[in-house]
């Protein structure tokens, strides 16, 4: 009987199986053609610890890594894959190609390959296929919300690992909000010394005044944030940084009360969750400090796109301070509401100006500046109201990406985000709307776990997988079935497994049985 075929996620966009396998041995070599080493380096430090295997170089090798300029038509992350009985060829554009037919081939091999420590009596067989492989979708983000709880760069890292597999290629990392400032800034320390740390650590409910007590605190070197980039760049994955702004800055207030509007008043950091109503101030100076924060945010993080918050922005502030409704008025604004626009245009004109591209998030599906870059996240007609004004947008809509929402109704599923559930199905049948006839362009989908409710890594496991492999499966491929997902995911668990991922159900309505480790409660 011949062996099970491997269940890949995402699916390949052209997949053939052929008959017989290509075994990977002591003895197997690459043959590393020009621009491809780096994809090399990838394959051998993946591969090496589970299996042991050298993957010498040699000219003659039959596993062969080339960049080919004629496959332009594949694009940057686009590969062709051949693996016959007594050769294995992949090949790509660019080197960005090459990285995501690697995740294929772990794929491929047997499930142990994704261990994390030698494996013994192991035939490394991968099955002969012919694969055309393509992305739908340019964008396929995942944010990690690393503000509300702290999570160390060990584990931002973990995840990089996991996107990779997945074909996904964006981390868009959220390093600031109201509880909690995780971003070093030479010039005002106080925001990590004060701003990292608050006197709870947010477990309770939704809505919840109770808090278990337990200081919560965290932040990460610029050392260990430039590490992280190049780990992740070495994997085809850009780190999208976010600063929030001109909301959701009750920690940078807390350090720095002189940029709020009432500069006299001392806050702390929010222990809540939700939408806080302290806001920046519209001073000059605080201007000059959102630019010096920026400014080191661009020297750590080379992402063309930075991304500056801008939602649920409450203006009462603003209406409150003689010094807001001073330069409302000296704006020639119509009111203080209309400082968010102008606010937000200031700050993306200064990115501007340094070659990046501003990014936020689109509350109402309007009133952005023209030259931003927008998430939309509450109705999909958002987005298209986005495309029609000529923004590009990343579609991001909360009830099919927000995996802090329950993922089951099932009577174990922790306590999410109050809601409707977000299951499996809801995230892989996500498809933003794409009209042909608008002058922006959908450049892809995200996925967020923002974590009011996951404090440590087990929590971001279960909510994140398996949905995050359903968002993968659809960004990449583009049209794959619902049924085809269901088959696959059920033996891509074992992948799971093997790289230690405490995942949620893959049946939403049986026990989760097919859980990598302990249920977090």
């Amino acid at each position: 009987m011949p062996a099970p075929r491997p269940a890949l996620v995402p699916l390949p966009t052209q997949l053939s199986f052929r008959p017989g396998h290509f075994t990977l041995d002591a003895d197997s070599s690459l043959r590393v053609l020009p621009g491809a080493e780096p994809a090399a380096a990838l394959l051998r430090e993946l591969l090496a610890p589970a299996t042991g295997l050298p993957l010498r170089p040699s000219p003659e090798g039959p596993f062969v890594l080339a960049l080919d300029p004629d496959l332009g038509g594949l694009g940057e992350e686009g590969y062709g894959l051949t693996v016959a009985p007594d050769a294995v060829l992949l090949r790509a554009a660019h080197t960005t190609g090459l990285l995501r037919g690697i995740q294929t081939l772990r794929q491929l091999l047997p499930v142990e390959a994704l261990a994390p420590g030698p494996r013994r009596a192991v035939a490394w067989k991968v099955p002969c296929v012919e694969i055309t492989d393509v992305p739908r979708h340019a964008w396929r983000g995942f944010l990690l919300d690393v503000a509300r709880h702290f999570q160390p760069v060990s584990q931002v890292r973990r995840y990089v690992d996991l996107m990779a597999l997945h074909k996904l290629n964006v981390l868009h990392l959220h390093l600031t909000d109201d509880q909690g400032w995780r971003m070093p800034v030479a010039a005002y320390p106080r925001l990590t010394e004060v701003g990292g740390r608050r006197a709870e650590s947010m477990v309770g409910p939704a809505g919840s005044d109770v808090f278990d007590g337990v200081p919560h605190q965290g932040a990460y070197t610029r050392a260990e944030l430039s590490e992280l980039v190049g780990y992740a760049a070495a994997r085809g994955v850009t780190v999208v940084p976010e600063i929030d702004m001109p909301g959701h800055m009750r920690a940078a207030l807390a350090a720095h009360p002189e940029f709020g509007n009432f500069p006299e008043r001392r806050l702390d950091v929010w222990t809540r969750w939700g939408v806080c109503d302290t806001i920046l101030g519209v001073q000059e100076p605080t201007f000059d400090f959102v630019r010096t924060v920026l400014d080191e945010v661009l020297d750590v993080f080379p992402s063309p796109y930075i991304h500056i918050g801008g939602d649920e922005c409450p203006t009462a502030e603003w209406a409150a301070s003689p010094v807001a409704r001073a330069r409302a008025a000296a704006e020639g604004l119509a009111d203080t509401a209309a400082l968010h626009g102008w606010f937000l245009g200031r700050i993306g004109d200064h990115l501007i100006e340094r070659g990046r591209i501003p990014t936020a998030w689109a509350e109402t599906g309007e009133g952005l500046p023209a030259r931003f870059t927008v998430m939309t996240w509450r109705d999909p007609e958002h987005t298209r109201i986005a495309l029609k004004r000529g923004h590009d947008v990343v579609s991001a809509q909360h009830r099919a990406t927000y995996l802090d929402y329950a993922q089951s109704v099932r009577p174990d599923e922790p306590k999410g985000q109050p809601g409707d559930v977000v299951d499996l199905r809801a995230v892989h049948d996500h498809t933003p709307p794409d009209d042909t006839d608008t002058a922006g362009r959908v450049l892809g989908v995200q996925a967020q776990v923002w974590t009011e409710f996951a404090p440590a890594a087990d929590r971001v496991d279960y909510l994140a997988f398996p949905r995050l492999c359903a968002l993968a499966d659809r960004a990449w491929h583009g049209n794959p079935s619902w049924p085809g997902f269901r088959d696959r995911i059920a033996t891509h668990a074992a992948r799971l497994a093997e790289l230690g991922v405490r995942h949620g159900p893959l049946d939403t309505h049986v026990p989760n049985s097919r859980s990598s480790g302990k249920e977090p409660s």
